[in-house]
């Protein structure tokens, strides 16, 4: 993994700890840090910055999605990942906003935080796929980014093809494809771009 210091921000010790003891059995050779709230971040020694930030939002004191401009300031090309027991689409979307590069549920398994770990310090964002509502016509109203992939799906495109063109991980994509096909109440790529196209959906 290209990084060799991660810093980890959130307010509850024992959360805290247990990821930085997964953290480290995973990744040996990491020095990890520790701090409960962002002014705690902004006093550890400056120097080296990490190569990775991993964030709760839900802070005592300056809140994480406010303070991710402090540390784009203080550190601006480290990325932050995400980690909050609110992964509503709302909560998702801000960080986004905010410019987080991975959101990650705290009910995620410790597999999971690794695979986004990796796919981050390779250079890709990855965020929840958000479910596909319907309007009173019962047609499909995508997020901007599910259109991104269903235009570039209907082109031929692979999943890895996608996500290079969109900078997202293989996995992000692969989550919007099969949001995709249960919406168009479809079995496989061809028939979600046919649909697509037959639905006025792409041009």
């Amino acid at each position: 993994m290209p990084t060799s210091r991660l810093l980890i921000i959130d307010d509850h010790a024992l959360f805290r700890c247990g990821l930085r003891l997964v953290l480290q059995a995973a990744l040996p050779h990491a020095n990890i840090d520790e701090a409960a709230s962002l002014e705690d971040a902004m006093r550890l020694e400056d120097g080296q910055p990490p190569g990775m930030v991993l964030l709760d939002i839900q802070l005592g004191g300056l809140n994480g999605i406010d303070g991710m401009s402090v540390l784009a300031r203080k550190w601006p090309q480290v990325p932050v990942i995400i980690l909050s027991a609110d992964d509503t689409d709302e909560t998702v979307r801000e960080a986004t906003r905010r410019g987080a590069a991975a959101f990650v549920s705290k009910a995620a398994t410790a597999d999971h935080i690794l695979r986004v770990l990796l796919e981050v310090a390779g250079g890709r964002h990855v965020l929840p796929v958000p479910d596909v509502a319907a309007d009173a016509t019962g047609k499909p109203q995508f997020t901007p980014r599910q259109y991104e992939v269903l235009g570039l799906l209907s082109q031929g495109l692979t999943n890895k093809a996608i996500g290079r063109r969109l900078n997202l991980s293989e996995n992000t994509i692969r989550g919007h494809v099969q949001a995709i096909l249960l919406a168009l109440d479809v079995d496989n790529r061809a028939e979600a771009a046919f649909a697509a196209r037959r639905r006025g959906l792409v041009s």
